[in-house]
């Protein structure tokens, strides 16, 4: 039996103990660099919420769901202007209903009040909620577009086989650029959690004819 190869090799000295000392100032500083990075990542995360409320409140995505309480700054109508507001329906997530506007499209004065219409029915054999969320084109008309009625402040709650006319009246604010003569408004609506998912059954003696009830919000 070869007892040399049992003998203990020895340590070089200088040398190993330098490796090891120089691994654990790399493992404290790699440390160092990762808690760094924790608390950069926390401190984002947190950063983002006012980021993203600055954002809506530019972009005016916060009026989908935050009340605009200012009118418009000249109460008077600009009868020397005339504004095309054109009307878009969409639905997502599969939501059982029709939707469209009874008018396509309308022309106002800035400043002057206009109604218009539209009609939701639900074809599903159950009762069904949904959310009507608004979009501008261009984008910037949207800080010019007055909703004083309007059925996307409130979820719809739909009975199985119902049929509901919504109207939505608005005022284009009189200094809505001069460049801008056509604004598309557009509602999509998504399906939501309601009182019926809930386990909460629908009222059976709804509005006449379904009429939504009216609303004084300005958005």
């Amino acid at each position: 039996m070869d007892v040399g190869n049992d003998r203990p090799v020895p340590m070089q000295p200088g040398h190993d103990v330098a490796d090891v000392d120089a691994t654990a100032s790399d493992n404290r500083v790699t440390l160092r660099k990762l808690l760094v990075v924790t608390v950069l990542m926390f401190g984002f995360g947190f950063a983002l919420v006012p980021f993203y409320e600055k954002l809506c409140d530019v972009t005016g995505l916060n009026r989908i769901v935050k009340r605009d309480d200012h009118k418009p700054a000249n109460t008077q109508v600009d009868t020397s202007r005339r504004i095309t507001v054109e009307f878009d329906a969409n639905l997502r997530s599969n939501l059982p209903w029709t939707f469209k506007p009874l008018e396509t499209s309308v022309q106002v004065h800035p400043g002057e009040i206009a109604t218009v219409v539209y009609e939701v029915s639900n074809v599903a054999g159950r009762a069904v909620t949904g959310q009507a969320i608004p979009s501008y084109g261009p984008m910037l008309a949207s800080q010019f577009f007055r909703k004083i009625e309007c059925f996307c402040f409130d979820k719809q709650e739909m009975a199985a086989g119902e049929t509901r006319q919504m109207p939505i009246a608005f005022v284009v604010d009189p200094s809505l650029p001069s460049d801008v003569n056509t604004i598309t408004l557009s509602f999509t609506f998504f399906e939501v959690a309601g009182r019926a998912q809930a386990g909460i059954p629908l009222a059976t003696a709804a509005a006449p004819a379904g009429v939504a009830a009216p609303q004084s919000k300005i958005q």
